[in-house]
C-alpha cells in the first residue's frame, strides 16, 4: 500500500517537473529587457538608469534579474525578482554616480526564470553591452544657473550683491518686484503711473572670464570619491556658463609642468560646447604646478585686462610661498582670484568630541592643518589676491559669489 502511494507522488513529481520544465523552455525569449540611459552622463550626479522586463508569453512568470552594472559601481549583489503577468512589463529604476570622467561599460545582464510550482529554472542572457561617457556635470550647470538669474538668490546661496562704481548703464524702467534696491526707484515715473516704478540696469559686458586649472599632483585628493581636479572642473562648467549668459567672455586654461589646454575667451555660441569638450579630456599629473610657466603663458596669450580664477590647493604655506611671486604679477595685469580647498574631513576630525587619547591628539593635528589653511588665505590676501578658501561641495556657489561681488564692485 505504502510502496503504491509512494510510486503516485513519484510519478506525481515526475509530471509537475516534466510541465515545469517544458512551460520554462518552450519560449526561446520568454523574456525581454530594455536598458534606458543617457549616452552623456553627469559627473558626481545620480544618473538615471530604468529596466524594462516584458513577458513575451501567456503565462504569469516568477523570475530574478541580474543587471550588467559597471564595474565601477562594485555592485553584485542587488538582485531585481517579481512575477510578471502575461504579455505585460515591469520597470526596474536605480542611480547610477559616476566618481571619475570617461568611459563606462555597462555590461550583458541576464534571468533566472523559474517555473511554476519551482521544480525547474533556466538562465537566459540578455545581449544589453554598451559604452556611456561620463561628461563634467550639466545637472549643476543647469541647477545653478536657474539660482543666479531667478529673482529669489539670498534664500538659497547665491548673495545679492550691492552694485558699486560706475559699471553699469542704464537700460530700461520697469515695475518694482521684490529683491529691488530701494535707490533705484523712479518717483518721476512713479508718480505718473501711479505705481511702483524703477530704474533697471545692465552691467558691462564682454569682459573676459578665464578658469585655469591646476593639473598638478596636489590635486588628486579626493573627497567624497571625487578628486579636486574633478570638483573644479565641474565648478569650471557652472561659472562659465553663468559668465557666458552674462554676456562676458569665457575662456579655459590647463596646467601643471606644462600647459595643457588654452581656450581662448569668447562669446560665440559654440563656446559652452568647446569647454564641455575640453574638460572631459583633463587628467591629473604626478609632477608640481609650474607657475612661472603659466606666468608667461598668459602673458603672452592673454592681452586684455581679464578675471583669472585659479583652482589650485596649496596644502603648506611653503607651497604657497614659492607661487606667490607669480601669482602676484599676474594680479598686477589682471584680477586674480585663487580658489583653494579646505579638507572637510580634517573639519569633522577637528570638531567631533574627543573620547580618549588617540581622538584628542587627531583633533589637535586636524586644528593646526585647518589653521594652516587659513593663514595661507589670509597671507594671499595681504598680497592683494582675491582668495576664495571653501569646502569642496560649497566650491561652485563661492565661486559664483566672488565673480559677482567683483562684477558689482566694477572690479573687472
Amino acid at each position: 500500500m505504502y510502496e503504491f502511494i509512494a510510486n503516485v507522488v513519484l510519478a506525481s513529481l515526475f509530471g509537475l517537473t516534466m510541465i515545469d520544465v517544458l512551460l520554462v523552455f518552450s519560449n526561446a525569449n520568454p523574456l525581454t529587457v530594455k536598458r534606458q540611459v543617457m549616452n552623456r552622463l553627469n559627473l558626481g550626479d545620480d544618473n538615471p538608469v530604468h529596466l524594462t522586463v516584458t513577458n513575451n508569453t501567456g503565462q504569469p512568470i516568477d523570475f530574478s534579474l541580474i543587471e550588467g552594472y559597471p564595474v565601477e559601481m562594485q555592485d553584485r549583489s542587488t538582485v531585481m525578482s517579481g512575477i510578471i503577468g502575461a504579455n505585460s512589463s515591469k520597470v526596474f529604476d536605480y542611480d547610477f554616480v559616476p566618481k571619475k570622467r570617461g568611459e563606462y561599460e555597462f555590461n550583458d545582464a541576464f534571468i533566472i526564470i523559474r517555473s511554476m510550482f519551482s521544480l525547474a529554472s533556466r538562465r537566459v542572457d540578455i545581449p544589453l553591452k554598451e559604452t556611456v561617457h561620463v561628461y563634467p556635470s550639466v545637472l549643476q550647470m543647469k541647477k545653478y544657473e536657474l539660482l543666479v538669474f531667478q529673482q529669489q538668490k539670498t534664500s538659497i546661496g547665491i548673495k545679492k550683491i550691492r552694485r558699486l562704481g560706475n559699471n553699469s548703464e542704464f537700460e530700461q524702467i520697469k515695475n518694482y518686484v521684490q529683491g529691488d534696491e530701494l535707490k533705484t526707484i523712479n518717483w518721476k515715473a512713479t508718480s505718473r503711473r501711479n505705481e511702483l516704478m524703477v530704474n533697471q540696469y545692465q552691467e558691462e559686458k564682454s569682459q573676459n572670464m578665464y578658469c585655469i586649472i591646476d593639473k598638478s599632483r596636489n590635486m588628486q585628493m579626493e573627497f567624497e570619491g571625487l578628486s579636486m581636479l574633478d570638483y573644479s572642473i565641474n565648478s569650471t562648467l557652472v561659472f562659465s556658463n553663468i559668465a557666458l549668459k552674462k554676456g562676458d567672455k569665457a575662456g579655459l586654461i590647463t596646467y601643471s609642468d606644462k600647459i595643457g589646454t588654452m581656450l581662448a575667451a569668447e562669446r560665440s555660441g559654440g563656446q559652452m560646447r568647446r569647454i564641455h569638450e575640453a574638460l572631459y579630456n583633463q587628467r591629473t599629473q604626478y609632477k608640481e604646478g609650474n607657475y612661472e610657466l603659466l606666468y608667461q603663458s598668459i602673458r603672452r596669450t592673454v592681452k586684455t585686462r581679464s578675471l583669472l580664477v585659479l583652482f589650485t590647493n596649496f596644502e603648506t604655506e611653503f607651497s604657497m610661498r614659492r607661487a606667490i611671486p607669480m601669482l602676484r604679477r599676474l594680479n598686477q595685469k589682471h584680477v586674480l582670484v585663487v580658489v583653494f580647498f579646505e579638507n572637510s574631513e580634517l573639519q569633522e576630525l577637528a570638531f567631533q568630541p574627543a573620547t580618549n587619547l588617540q581622538e584628542v591628539y587627531q583633533a589637535t593635528v586636524a586644528e593646526r592643518m585647518i589653521s594652516v589653511k587659513a593663514k595661507i588665505a589670509q597671507e594671499l590676501r595681504q598680497n592683494g589676491i582675491q582668495t576664495v578658501l571653501t569646502l569642496p561641495d560649497e566650491l561652485s556657489i563661492n565661486t559664483i559669489n566672488k565673480y559677482l561681488e567683483l562684477k558689482a564692485k566694477g572690479a573687472i
